[in-house]
């Protein structure tokens, strides 16, 4: 018998069965200004496969179905493999299918802008489910520093850059595709690597160079199902990186004795775990008692895809809230109309735009790595970007899943997203160095000789676009200078991220967006003051003068 207490109405339908990329204007008019040769005929593809029901349903399939360790088989062996639902690997034959974890380094390598293009695909790809990109991160991340040690580059570097997946626990050789790892934060250290405990023995020299012993513990070591891991152990000459392989080249399976998998907030898909080596076999990568710098090299890279991920998560929550409120009537007419909602809207728009166009530009840096002035700009944005982008985050998600009221709230259906967003968004902030960590880099950064003049070039094509910018831009100087003290690095790292996004939103994006974003987060800045004028500290709060039907339509997903 038919329900016949109710019909169902004025809820809307989910946001599906649309092209991520071609939806997205922000991100095209950051690849426009950024590389403009780009072949973007990729990424239109992956936006159309990403945004399909299909796709959505293994998204949420990889959550609710999380990995599960299995440590011992019946018989009591130890076996330290995890278990994923098929859903899981769906994804990531996605992810790998699509270059994101080598384009820079295989195919595709050589053409216009490669981390430009990959960097687009990965915040794509966060919009469908973020938390299986860590391992697709951490790939692309350590495959450079792999190079340190040529032997084991040739072996592995043609398949860590193949666009093949293979979860199977095999040899190296008999794998189409690899994926890597890292194992750098430990109990008593965090992001203080140097505190590192876990110790490594010498054993002798084979076709991969030095070998050692690794024993001693990891107390996040994420990924532990990929096939070989980057360490930190200490040698006799000090702290040292290490190529530690899940299967050895005998066949044998090292002795990574995974102890248990993070029950996390959030980043379900993925598996984190602790581990312990039981005298794991490891060869030297790099100069021994070089470990550390050589993970900031590496640490650099998973930043950006940390600004990266969070910008990619911000523009999904957007679009869910947009397509939501067009849809949703309250009041006599569609959410989306009301004065407040529109103002809400349109300021998380101008959050979100702001967002990719320093992730885009960041990444842009990385492909011209060998220009001094880019180098540079690599090194200065990189931790602002990861500060200020994953800073607001978390708010930025809040406030987009209030777009949507208790729908937003719930873990059913497509308004689940909004919850899964909701979760995802603090870890980008946390991992790869906390907002201390960040701030404390920029200071590091800016004592380089060049670090100022880049950034004054950087900034130098806004000059006299907007009153509140150039005072801003004026007074950064002084900040600069006044580097002697660490407690106001934070307000350090937000006036430059604010600064720099002013810039590329008026050489790339339309004027409302460029106006709007200087009257909100800029118009009230002062010297030695909290940031304050017209801009709250809440989102919603845009003067009425704002041009709300440009931004609002310019950020429609469909």
């Amino acid at each position: 018998m038919a329900d016949a207490t109710h019909e169902v109405f004025n809820q809307p339908a989910p946001l599906a069965g649309y092209n991520l990329f071609e939806g997205n204007r922000a991100l095209r008019d950051a690849l426009k200004f950024n590389a403009p040769a780009l072949d973007t005929g990729p990424l239109a593809a992956l936006g159309a496969t990403l945004g399909t029901a299909d796709m959505q349903a293994h998204a949420r399939l990889a959550n609710v179905h999380p990995p599960q360790l299995r440590s011992h088989d019946r018989f009591g062996r130890r076996t330290d493999t995890v278990e994923f639902h098929p859903s899981y690997h769906a994804l990531m034959a996605a992810a790998t299918g699509a270059g994101l974890h080598g384009t820079p380094w295989g195919e595709g390598a050589q053409a216009a802008n490669p981390h430009v293009l990959r960097a687009a695909g990965f915040m794509l790809f966060t919009e469908l489910e973020p938390s299986i990109l860590c391992p697709v991160s951490m790939t692309y991340a350590v495959t450079p520093a792999l190079r340190r040690n040529a032997a084991i580059y040739a072996d592995w570097g043609p398949k860590l850059a193949s666009r093949a997946y293979d979860p199977a626990l095999k040899l190296w050789k008999d794998k189409p595709g690899l994926t890597m790892g890292m194992g750098m934060t430990e109990k008593q250290g965090g992001s203080d690597v140097r505190a590192n405990t876990t110790a490594a023995a010498e054993q002798g020299t084979d076709g991969w160079g030095r070998r050692f012993g690794i024993t001693g513990h990891k107390w996040f070591m994420s990924a532990p199902m990929c096939d070989a891991f980057l360490v930190l152990a200490q040698s006799g000459a000090g702290l040292s990186c290490f190529f530690l392989p899940r299967v050895l080249p005998d066949g044998s399976v090292n002795a990574i004795r995974i102890q248990r998998l993070k029950d996390k907030l959030g980043n379900k898909a993925n598996a984190s775990s602790e581990v312990e080596f039981d005298n794991a076999t490891a060869w030297l990568v790099g100069e021994e008692g070089r470990g550390v710098p050589q993970i900031l090299e590496m640490g650099t890279m998973t930043r950006l895809d940390c600004a990266l991920g969070t910008s990619g998560l911000m523009r999904q929550a957007l679009a869910i809230a947009l397509d939501h409120t067009a849809q949703r009537q309250a009041f006599g007419k569609p959410l989306l109309e009301q004065p407040l909602m529109r103002n809400v809207l349109a300021d998380l728009a101008l959050e979100s735009e702001a967002s990719t166009a320093l992730a885009i530009r960041l990444a842009r840096a990385f492909d011209d790595g060998a220009d001094a002035h880019e180098a540079a700009i690599a090194r200065l944005l990189t931790p602002v970007a990861k500060f200020w982008i994953c800073k607001r985050g978390s708010h930025f998600a809040e406030e987009a899943m209030e777009c949507l009221g208790g729908n937003g709230y719930v873990e059913e259906g497509g308004e689940g997203i909004m919850a899964r967003i909701y979760r995802e968004m603090p870890v980008n902030s946390i991992w790869e160095g906390a907002g201390n960590i960040m701030a404390l880099d920029l200071l590091r950064a800016l004592r380089k000789a060049d670090a100022g003049a880049a950034l004054a070039k950087e900034l130098a094509p806004a000059k006299g676009a907007h009153p509140a910018l150039d005072r801003l831009v004026a007074a950064l100087p002084a900040q600069v200078e006044q580097l002697a003290t660490e407690v106001e690095a934070r307000r350090l790292a937000q006036d430059v991220a604010l600064a720099v996004q002013a810039a590329l939103l008026y050489q790339g994006a339309p004027a409302a967006v460029f106006a709007a974003f200087c009257d909100s987060r800029l118009a009230g800045w002062m010297p030695n003051a909290p940031l304050g004028g017209a801009w709250g500290p809440v989102f919603g709060t845009l003067g009425a003068h704002t041009d709300f039907d440009a931004i609002i339509a310019r950020a429609m997903p469909r």
